[in-house]
């Protein structure tokens, strides 16, 4: 299973890292705690593909990284013709949008009587900072950094969705969200969320290994320019397979899977079906921020192709497991919400 002794060694401080990584999370109480589900799947991931990588000519994205960025996905209509941000231009802008994110303070107005209310600030993670380039957006492509509308079929599905998450009969018509099957953090594009935007990266010789906070997703994309899987294959997450171009890392994705129609929902999920293509690139910006730009075409989907580019700064960790199903008592209530509302006063 191993080439030699050197990817033996390789594995076993991967899997040295992980279990101190696991000894250090808050949820050890004296005793080693065995690794996680989440925890397991870079290790397993870093067994089936371990290589040296002593040598190697190309940049070492290993590591623990954050995209949380103060940077909106698209453009403020404010700011429709300025792409980049001054650096104080920037840092009014990081002001107002921290003073906009403070806790609100509490009202009894009746719309408020009817809600129940979302997370505080205690649960968000916002980014403090925008992106290291400055610019107004992580769309860059259309030049008013604004994602291009939806194909009219594609515009139809959104709706039928949207009635579905406010009248919903079952778990199937909630978000993908909700069901607890996929964030936009993890498909690509990752586009960064408004907490839980983390990643930790283990990469070697022939694969780069994408492991999301959230939902404790992996990625394992081959380095090998190998062709992507058979056309009746599809995935959440696509089938991803990377080059080097230079210095950069160049992923295609390809074969995803229909989602269900799943367009526009909670969380920043922009529309997309099995059409959907992704190249995603990656280089360094500094020593401890990766560019990542990304580029999207799915013409059953949107009416023109679009780009975007985000900075994705080290960060120390760790990552701990975010147990999305296991904790998910919302998704029941929810439904159980809806049909007390059905229930004649």
């Amino acid at each position: 299973m191993f080439s030699n002794s050197k990817t033996v060694l390789r594995f076993t401080l991967i899997a040295s890292i992980r279990v101190a990584n696991c000894i250090r999370g808050p949820f050890f109480h004296g005793n080693l705690k065995q690794l996680t589900r989440a925890e397991f799947i870079p290790v397993f991931a870093a067994l089936l593909f371990a290589r040296p990588v002593v040598g190697q000519a190309h940049p070492d994205f290993g590591g623990i990284w954050s995209s949380a960025t103060a940077t909106p996905l698209e453009r403020p209509a404010k700011l429709k013709d300025k792409p980049f941000f001054t650096p104080a231009e920037a840092a009014e802008f990081e002001r107002a949008l921290e003073a906009q994110n403070e806790n609100p303070v509490p009202q009894s107005t009746a719309s408020e009587a009817r809600t129940v209310g979302t997370y505080n600030r205690a649960f968000f993670e916002f980014g403090s900072h925008v992106v290291k380039t400055l610019r107004t957006s992580i769309i860059t492509d259309p030049l008013d950094g604004r994602i291009p509308p939806l194909t009219p079929e594609a515009a139809a599905a959104k709706r039928r969705r949207q009635e579905l998450l406010r009248n919903a009969a079952r778990a199937q018509d909630l978000g993908l969200q909700d069901q607890c099957l996929v964030f936009p953090t993890a498909v690509p594009p990752m586009i960064p969320y408004r907490y839980n935007s983390n990643y930790q990266i283990i990469q070697t010789k022939d694969a780069l290994v994408i492991h999301a906070e959230m939902i404790h997703d992996t990625r394992i994309i081959p380095l090998d320019r190998r062709p992507h899987l058979p056309s009746n294959v599809r995935l959440w997450l696509g089938d991803s397979v990377g080059h080097w171009e230079g210095s950069t890392l160049v992923v295609d994705t390809t074969n995803f899977n229909d989602a269900g129609g799943f367009y526009g929902e909670a969380g920043g999920m922009f529309g997309s079906d099995r059409n959907l293509h992704v190249v995603e690139r990656f280089s360094f910006l500094d020593a401890d921020t990766i560019l990542y730009r990304f580029e999207v075409d799915d013409p059953s989907a949107f009416t023109r192709p679009w780009k975007g580019e985000v900075t994705i700064e080290r960060s120390s960790g760790p990552i701990y497991e975010y147990a999305c199903h296991e904790g998910n008592y919302a998704l029941p209530d929810i439904l159980k919400g809806f049909r007390a509302h059905e229930r004649p006063n």
